[in-house]
Parts: C-alpha cells; structure tokens; sequence
C-alpha cells in the first residue's frame, strides 16, 4: 500500500518544465514533471546541467551570440588596423615619390656621364644645345640683372642714407649679386625658360616614339640627347650669371651716381673694398651647379613624359617647380660649405 507523501518532503531541485518529455520520448512544453524526474538527482552545484538531447554544454543559444559577438569583435579590430596600415601607407606616399625620383635622377645621371669618355662626341649637338640655353636666354637674364641691380641700389641708398654712409650701397649691392641674387635669379630664369623647353622637347619626342626610333637605329638616347645638354648647361650658366652680375653693377650705378647723388669716386672705392674676386668666384661655383641641376631635371622630366599631350604639360609644369625648389635648397648648402672653404667674412 502507497504511503501519501508529505508535500515538504518534495525535493527541491525541480527541473524546468522544458525537460519534461512527451510520451514520443521529447520533453512536453508546459507539463508538470512526472515522479520519475522528481526522483532524479539534480546537478552538483557550480557545474551546467547537461542538455537533455546529448548536445554538450555551451552549444545552446547563448553560446551562439557570444560568438557572434567575438566575431563582431575581430571583423572591428581587423577594419581598425587597415585603415591604420592605409593611413600609414597614405602619410608615407610622398616620402616614397620623393626617393623614387631621387633615384631615377641619380640613374639618369650615372648613365649620362659613362657616355662622356666614350665615342661618337657628336659637337654638334653640344653646340645646339649651348645655343638653345645660354643664347636663347640671353635677354632675360640681362633684363632682370639690370632691374635687380638697380632696386638693391635704390634699397641700399635708402636705408644707409639715414647713417650718411649712401657710399657703401656700391660695395653691398656688388656682395649681394655676385654671391647671391646673380646666381640665384639667373637658375630661376633658366628653369623658367631652358627647363621648361627642354621638358617640352624631349617629352613630345617620347610620345611621339621619336626616342624609341633612336633606339631602334642603335643611337642611345642619353648621349644623344641628354648628355649634351648636361655638359651645355654647366657651361652656359656661369656665363650668364657673370653677364648678370656686370649688367646688374651697371643699373646699380646708374641709380645711385647718376639718380641719387652718390659721390661716384666713393661708390666705386667701397666696392672695390667690399667684393673681392673670391665672391665673384663663389657665385661661378654655384651656377655650375644650378645649371646641371636645371638641365637634368628638365631632362629627367621629359625622358620619362607619359600620357599623350596632358603628360608633357605635367611634366614641363614639375620640371620648373623641382629646378626652382632644388635651386634655393642648394643655395644655402653651397653657401655654408663655400664660406667654410674660403673662410669669406672671417678674420
């Protein structure tokens, strides 16, 4: 005979109603648990109840989310450090441009020079080429020597007047064009014009395959065409930055002896004191410089023009922009290492 039993003596550990099973052998939604269940020892404490289909634990539907989330988690961090490594890509573009045409100009020139020992020695294009940069250039340079002269005389009177020393605007105008503005403006209007329309040439004649044409009757275009312009430039510039600083001494005479009153046996005696024949020098140094560096980088440009007619204006464009840029950097690096070897100022 059952005994009744004592509803206090109901253990405590009641299953969820989703763990009681249907007569198919599933668990009934809803049903209150059968006798069996009640007498089944619940889970130890602190340890997950295993599934009731066989599944293990951690497979249900909260495991499900938190790897979504964990996913979610990596694909945010993985966007992160793209966009990061694009940035850094992004920020060091130009550095890599930079040394990438730095490079190529360097190459340019190697292969320029091994051709300078080495025959054919075609005068002739040496000759066009001096004549396209130094002659065609010729009255631009002594245009703006002239005017440069003779607002740094203007300048000079002015401001040493108020000391009465206006004698001494000779001898600093003299300093300023023969170290510095003479050289200086003279690259500037030679990038201007010869860089420019040395760019211009050879870049139409890339595109037009008129260099590949040279390379196919076993003429290298370098010699041909780049080298003589190399040697032309650094031939030329020297000569018209002199030509630049005589017309630049003319117009600063004539402002101050003949316009603004300045003893003229004075204004010739500070100048002889003030500029010495080594400045002269400094500034022929320099535009040997300057012009190899114009001449290259216009030919840099247009050896390499690409993209039909738009490519050659792009290309003309950065050629005065670079021979300009690269003029007023060496300036002051040649400037430093001048006056360090020929201790200018110092007594």
């Amino acid at each position: 005979m059952s005994v009744p039993r004592d509803p206090d003596d109901e253990p405590t550990d009641v299953r969820d109603a989703g763990d009681v099973r249907d007569p198919d052998g599933g668990a009934a939604a809803g049903h209150a648990p059968g006798a069996g269940d009640l007498d089944r020892p619940g889970p130890a404490p602190g340890r997950p109840a295993a599934a009731s289909n066989g599944e293990a634990p951690g497979d249900g539907p909260g495991d499900g989310r938190g790897n979504g989330r964990g996913d979610g988690e990596t694909s945010v961090r993985n966007a992160v450090g793209g966009a990061v490594l694009a940035g850094i890509k992004d920020a060091g573009a130009p550095v890599m441009r930079l040394l990438e045409n730095l490079g190529g100009h360097l190459i340019l020139v190697g292969r320029a020079l091994s051709w300078l020992p080495r025959r054919p020695f075609r005068w002739a294009n040496y000759l066009d080429a001096a004549e396209y940069i130094g002659f065609g250039s010729l009255p631009i340079v002594v245009l703006v020597g002239f005017f440069t002269g003779a607002v740094t005389s203007l300048q000079s009177v002015a401001a040493f007047r108020q000391f009465g020393l206006e004698s001494f605007s000779g001898g600093t105008t003299g300093k300023a064009l023969s170290t510095e503005l003479g050289p200086v403006l003279t690259s500037l209007m030679l990038a201007g014009r010869a860089g420019a329309g040395i760019a211009t040439e050879l870049g139409t004649m890339r595109i037009t395959e008129q260099i590949d044409a040279l390379d196919s009757m076993a003429v290298n275009p370098v010699q041909y065409l780049v080298l003589p312009r190399l040697i032309a430039a650094m031939i030329v510039t020297p000569i018209l930055s002199l030509l630049f600083f005589v017309v630049g001494m003319g117009g600063a005479w004539l402002i101050a002896v003949v316009l603004q009153g300045v003893d003229q046996g004075q204004w010739i005696a500070n100048l002889r004191d003030i500029v010495d024949l080594i400045d002269v020098a400094q500034g022929l140094i320099k535009s040997v410089f300057f012009g190899f560096m114009v001449a290259l980088v216009g030919c840099y440009q247009g050896f390499n023009a690409t993209g039909g007619g738009r490519g050659v204006g792009m290309g003309t464009t950065r050629a005065v922009v670079i021979a300009s840029v690269v003029t007023l950097i060496g300036d002051y690096f040649q400037t430093d290492i001048l006056l360090a070897i020929f201790r200018t100022g110092k007594t």
